[in-house]
């Protein structure tokens, strides 16, 4: 028989077997989610893969099989996540990234849970009021775009730590994939080429040369060769943090930095420190929460949500307006706290013991009346760049890593280090740079989240695991896009535990998004009929269709092994093993 029509048979047989499993996973389906996608996607685009001893997904699919490659090499998921988390600079620039930070969620097979803080911090030099016009008291964009919005980076630095204290093999094997990646380079993809068009302030600085030759984006097709990135990652590789952070790699960043106006020194870069903390353990209707604590509000937002939601039981069907109108209900109370109470808890006391308690959720709850929406001040809402990515990585021996990493922005600042061949973070924006005033995502936050010098900024990132009643492994996700991360995570773990889908049905589910302020339901094409639209409408809601709010990417455990699901309305790849 012809090689490729055994191919061809093999192909479909794994196929039909990862339909199979799908059908045999410990939560079922009985939604037909095809009713409420109006066309949306295509049924290719949520096809779930099957692996039976591991599995990595990601928005990059070459990052997905560098993560693979190393489970296959005998690695387990955070030897695996690490992996990806540097192949994701390399192939993933927009939001990949060594020169930003991020958050990892851990559950080890012998029942040991950990999560790693390596969020940026505010530069010694760094002021409350930096952005603030003296002139006219207005914030300027300078936490936007350019060397001075950057906080000092903490990605090396973590998934070297999560690596050294978790992981099975020296940090030099499993950044391999990612050197070979930038030394060799890879074809430029549409989805590549469609994020430079669409982020041309990168053609202001440094990398300008690189990814706009002659003044274009690259063209799919063209190849990536990063030989700076592909030096900075073989010295880490030799060195550890101490390659980044110190050095001629530190000393580049600086010089950039200087160059351009920026502050961030090489005694910040000296002190910086990824943070162990306990992940928030929370339960709903049985099933275990393991979520990222603060300074990620993303764990006590979802914690609090799901906990006003489960004092009613059961929730209406999907996609009605009773269940429209609870879940927004649910959001509005949670993001008011969230904006007003939480920060970095080095610098500010965050009440996370009442925050993620059962009874002040039934006090939450019971003020919300079933006919009516509550209001909260509104008002223009900034733009919503797709600036953070998610990826998720499962092994044969149960244990998983939820990993949640950014840039803030697309690109960062854009500001490109030369010699170093990577992109930095606009991450001071996240903080409230003028408490009171609305940032790039319209979340208008408190003095909690001020700017103080050696503070890490408030994130919305919530890199979740789920288990299930028995204490397996049942799901592992989460999202980017800035505060609808909280919502679109909490959204795909509600549509498998109380909607009973599967993952690649969750992942495909319209989505809902309400974060108190403004005080807008935001939700995608086929979330609801047009009668439930107008059922909400007089119930008092604001209602604004928009495209994709969110992009997350899944693992989910089924019988056999594992199913992964790459978000359906963005780029990238689930791989099994």
């Amino acid at each position: 028989m012809p090689r490729r029509f055994v191919r061809h048979a093999i192909a479909l047989v794994l196929v039909a077997f990862a339909v199979a499993a799908c059908r045999q996973a410990t939560v079922r389906q009985t939604v037909d989610i095809g009713t409420y996608l109006g066309g949306q996607a295509s049924l290719s685009q949520a096809t779930p893969v099957f692996g039976a001893h591991g599995m990595v997904a990601s928005n990059s699919a070459l990052a997905s099989e560098a993560g693979a490659e190393i489970l296959k090499a005998g690695g387990n998921a955070v030897d695996a996540a690490v992996a990806t988390g540097f192949a994701l600079a390399v192939t993933y620039p927009f939001a990949g990234n060594i020169g930003g930070g991020g958050f990892m969620n851990i559950h080890m097979a012998d029942g040991r849970d950990a999560a790693i803080d390596y969020r940026e911090i505010a530069p010694l030099a760094a002021t409350r009021d930096m952005y603030v016009d003296p002139a006219t008291g207005k914030l300027t964009d300078k936490s936007l775009v350019g060397h001075l919005a950057s906080g000092v980076p903490g990605s090396v630095a973590g998934m070297a730590e999560a690596l050294a204290r978790y992981g099975s093999l020296p940090l030099a094997k499993v950044m391999a994939p990612a050197i070979r990646l930038a030394r060799d380079g890879f074809p430029v993809d549409s989805a590549l080429y469609r994020s430079l068009r669409g982020n041309r302030a990168v053609a202001q600085f440094a990398g300008k040369d690189l990814f706009f030759p002659g003044g274009e984006p690259l063209a799919p097709g063209a190849r990536l060769v990063q030989s700076d990135l592909a030096r900075t990652l073989e010295i880490i590789a030799a060195k550890g943090p101490a390659g980044f952070y110190a050095g001629e790699v530190a000393e580049a960043l600086v010089a950039e930095e200087r160059r351009g106006g920026g502050i961030i020194t090489m005694e910040d870069l000296a002190r910086y420190k990824p943070e162990w903390r306990t992940p928030i353990r929370s339960t709903y209707r049985g099933y275990t929460l393991l979520t990222m604590p603060p300074a990620s509000s993303g764990g006590i937002t979802m914690t609090e949500t799901m906990n006003i939601l489960e004092q009613f039981a059961p929730l209406p069907p999907y996609g009605s307006a009773a269940y429209t109108h609870l879940v927004t209900e649910a959001f509005r109370r949670a993001f008011i706290d969230r904006n007003e109470k939480l920060g970095d808890p080095a610098f500010v006391k965050v009440p996370l013991e009442q925050l993620t308690s059962k009874a002040y959720a039934k006090t939450l709850a019971a003020g919300i009346d079933r006919t009516r929406a509550t209001k909260t001040p509104a008002f223009k809402v900034a733009r919503e760049p797709e600036h953070t990515t998610h990826y998720s990585v499962a092994d044969a021996k149960g244990n998983v890593v939820s990993t949640t990493t950014t840039l803030n922005g697309g690109y960062g600042s854009a500001v490109w280090i030369p010699k170093g061949g990577f992109f930095m973070n606009n991450e001071m924006d996240d903080f409230a740079a003028q408490p009171g005033t609305p940032n790039m995502f319209g979340l208008v936050q408190g003095e909690a989240n001020a700017i103080v010098p050696g503070k890490r900024m408030l994130s919305a990132m919530a890199p979740t695991i789920v288990l299930d009643k028995d204490g397996s492994v049942l799901l592992v996700v989460g999202a980017a896009g800035g505060p609808r991360i909280i919502t679109t995570t909490t959204e795909v773990i509600l549509n498998v535990i109380e909607h009973r889908m599967s993952l690649a049905d969750a992942m495909r589910a319209p989505r809902l998004h309400h974060q108190s302020i403004p005080d807008t339901l935001r939700y995608e094409a086929g979330a609801f009929s047009d009668a439930v639209a107008d059922s909400l409408r007089a119930m008092g809601h604001a209602l604004l269709r928009t495209g994709g709010l969110a992009n997350a990417n899944g693992i989910m455990r089924v019988n056999g092994g594992w199913i992964g699901v790459r978000e359906p309305r963005s780029t990238g790849g689930a791989v099994g093993h």
